[in-house]
């Protein structure tokens, strides 16, 4: 740099003197360029330039080259091994190491930026640090749970068995309650309408007893007769709340915010319900306690037509002591309405009871996925099972007053039920609900009221044997999968 400044003091008279610092000039660039391209290289390719090693000449600071470089030459990412070149550029200031671990790689390898939104990150989460294992994501939506025997899909094995279940379990409960225990329907009716009968069958035992005498007698189909009539009445029921609900403003159920305006309203849609169907039980009630000795060969659709007649007046034709439909609506939808709130109160209660219980058994200690799965479906049937047996055990004097009202004036003929093979006309002459319970209460006393109760026993029974072979069915079965 002193023969650039003289070169700039140089008189221009002297020709030879500007061509001599010229000269000097270029060579000094072109060493300054080569120092250059050395330290660059020394720094990228880890070489040493011309000066490595060295000090400046006048400056304390070492040559760039003499700084040692970020990563070792021949450093190819993770899988470095430490290949030891010995170059003349490291010296013995940077001695060749092996890495095979994750921890001698941690200072070698930086963590990006955690930006929400990249690398499917979400706000509140950090990158994991290299050789710590990534937390699983789980996915969106209810957590299932796993099983191991599920093949490559255990949420869809969950989810199938899940739905098998529900659909198994709920198809065993309705079987019980309208086909398994329809005989025991049958016979309770027939006692109950049966004022001549000494035999008041209040246990099962005797139950038992005349139900085997009516099956030698008059065949299998003397303990399922009507049984197509009491579908097609639950079916009348549901089809005419559901109609009534959509043409009214009354409310169909009752939400958790209720007051007792919605209360009456939907107590009001309950009432109106059960007066709709009160026919077509009436005729229904004929179907399931005539004798099958004189009775015909009717059709499915025979309770419709007894219902419709009953209402406009025309079909078979019934004696004077028939009582009009005006005096059976209150018994019909005081016993419906009493049964509902019954049931449903009963229902409420011990659904209740069992969740808190299972709940703290689940706080107390790990429960297995089998139990998980039947705390999920079973407490729901045993409140329904509760809730219905306390409703008939309670309301069973009320069903004799209002059977025998139904069947009043009707001519049926209805099976002995002291004896099994005989058959009784029915010869009532109640003029309304008082007069029948006075009347009950002075001929056959209190207990006149509970005839056929044995059947009520025998009914439940089987339902709850019933529920708990399906639950000893799901629990095999869930733990098969599991």
């Amino acid at each position: 740099m002193a023969a650039g400044r003289g070169f700039d003091h140089v008189p221009r008279g002297l020709p030879g003197l500007q061509r001599d610092f010229r000269l000097s000039e270029f060579l000094q660039t072109l060493g300054r360029r080569r120092r250059r391209r050395g330290w660059r290289s020394c720094v990228v390719r880890g070489r040493g330039g011309p000066s490595a090693g060295g000090l400046r000449v006048g400056s304390p600071h070492p040559a760039p080259c003499a700084m040692h470089p970020r990563r070792p030459d021949g450093f190819d990412g993770l899988g470095y091994r430490g290949g030891a070149r010995d170059e003349q550029g490291f010296g013995g200031a940077f001695p060749a190491r092996s890495y095979g671990t994750a921890s001698d790689l941690s200072h070698w390898v930086t963590t990006p930026p955690d930006i929400p939104g990249s690398r499917n990150l979400h706000w509140g989460e950090k990158s994991p640090p290299y050789g710590a294992p990534a937390p699983a994501t789980p996915p969106e939506g209810p957590a299932e749970e796993p099983f191991p025997g599920g093949g490559g899909a255990p949420g869809q094995s969950s989810e199938q068995l899940n739905r098998f279940a529900g659909f198994g379990i709920g198809l065993a409960s309705l079987f019980t309650e309208n086909v398994l225990a329809h005989p025991c329907i049958v016979l309770r009716r027939q006692c109950q309408v049966n004022y001549h009968a000494r035999h008041y069958h209040l246990t099962p035992f005797t139950v038992i007893n005349i139900m085997y005498s009516f099956n030698k007698t008059q065949g299998p189909r003397a303990l399922w007769k009507g049984m197509g009539s009491t579908f097609i009445v639950q079916g009348v029921t549901l089809g005419a709340e559901g109609i009534i609900s959509e043409f009214t403003p009354l409310p169909r159920e009752i939400s958790h915010k209720w007051n007792p305006k919605r209360i009456g309203e939907h107590l009001l849609l309950k009432s109106l319900t059960y007066v709709v169907a009160m026919p077509f039980y009436s005729a229904s009630l004929i179907e399931t306690v005539q004798s099958e000795i004189i009775r015909d060969n009717t059709g499915i659709l025979e309770c419709v037509k007894e219902g419709i007649g009953r209402v406009i007046g025309l079909g078979v034709p019934h004696s004077k002591r028939l009582l009009p439909l005006l005096s059976l609506i209150l018994p019909t939808v005081l016993h419906g309405l009493l049964h509902y709130i019954i049931s449903s109160a009963i229902q409420k209660f011990v659904l209740l009871i069992l969740k808190r219980k299972t709940c703290n058994s689940h706080l107390a200690e790990s429960t297995s996925p089998v139990q998980s799965m039947l705390d999920a479906y079973f407490p729901e049937l045993i409140a329904n099972f509760a809730a219905s047996l306390c409703s008939d055990v309670l309301l069973y004097p009320l069903e004799t007053v209002l059977h025998r009202l139904h069947i009043q004036g009707t001519r049926t003929i209805i099976d002995n039920t002291d004896l099994g093979y005989e058959v009784l006309p029915i010869n009532t002459q109640y003029e309304g609900m008082r007069d029948c319970i006075n009347t009950i209460r002075q001929e056959e006393g209190v207990l006149g009221f509970y005839k056929g109760f044995g059947a009520v026993i025998i009914q439940y029974t089987l339902h709850a044997a019933v529920l708990q072979i399906t639950k000893i069915i799901y629990s095999t079965l869930l733990q098969n999968s599991v």
